[in-house]
């Protein structure tokens, strides 16, 4: 059975839009944790769009599942989750101009700087998880580097339709999930997931750990946070 981790970013983008101090993040990583949410995921943007330095430091304070920082491998946020100590770090790309993430991290394109932050996270500590799209090459660099564990990109999975076009894409994961497990890295997934097309990702052999945060917050809208979180994982636990 995978395990779940709730990205609460999009509470924190809704309080964002009048900049105020509602809804707060770490309340709703509290009805998270009792939905039976087994992680808390949020990432701490470079532009600060959403979750603030603040929200970081009192959910590292309260949250007590796993905590697992997103984040981009730059100095000044390296740099921060080193002090702060989530107890993962995921490495994931970053532009200033994306509504959401994109894609997985071209660890070959930058694998200096993204090397660099591996090793200064894990010399704190700290767990460390790369972002990528199933490239057999991305996944490869990412054993080399020595890293725990990879999160499959499933946005092109989730944006796929239906039918022969979306098996696709989830054969592509799988065969992605075969190598990662096979690297003895621990096998990850990610983006656009809903609770829709959840199941078939969960029932990928060996998957660990599910990361989803939008669809979950949109139901919250609808039913509340705690049920939306106990609804997505019951899903899971039937997929396992």
């Amino acid at each position: 059975m995978a395990l779940l981790g709730v990205n609460i970013d999009h509470v924190a983008t809704v309080r964002q839009a009048r900049r105020t101090n509602e809804p707060d993040p770490v309340w709703a990583a509290a009805l998270a944790e009792l939905g039976g949410a087994d992680g808390i995921t949020l990432h701490l943007r470079e532009d600060r769009r959403h979750i603030q330095d603040r929200d970081l430091r009192i959910l590292r304070e309260s949250v007590t599942v796993k905590l697992n920082l997103e984040l981009a491998a730059a100095e000044d946020i390296v740099a921060i989750a080193c002090e702060v100590h989530p107890d993962q770090a995921t490495l994931v790309p970053e532009r200033r101009e994306e509504v959401t993430t994109e894609g997985g991290l071209d660890v070959v394109r930058h694998r200096a700087a993204v090397a660099r932050a591996v090793d200064q996270l894990k010399a704190a500590g700290i767990g460390v998880s790369l972002f990528l799209d199933a490239e057999p090459r991305q996944i490869d660099l990412a054993s080399k580097l020595g890293v725990e564990a990879v999160e499959l990109h499933t946005g092109q999975y989730a944006g796929a339709t239906p039918g022969p076009a979306q098996q696709a894409e989830f054969e592509t994961l799988r065969k992605a999930g075969k190598q990662i497990t096979d690297l003895g890295m621990t096998l990850h997934a990610g983006h656009g997931l809903t609770y829709r097309n959840v199941r078939p990702i969960a029932e990928i052999p060996h998957m660990h750990e599910l990361n989803i945060g939008h669809s979950i917050v949109a139901r919250a809208i609808m039913v509340g946070f705690e049920r939306a979180v106990r609804d997505m994982r019951k899903l899971l636990e039937v997929g396992g």
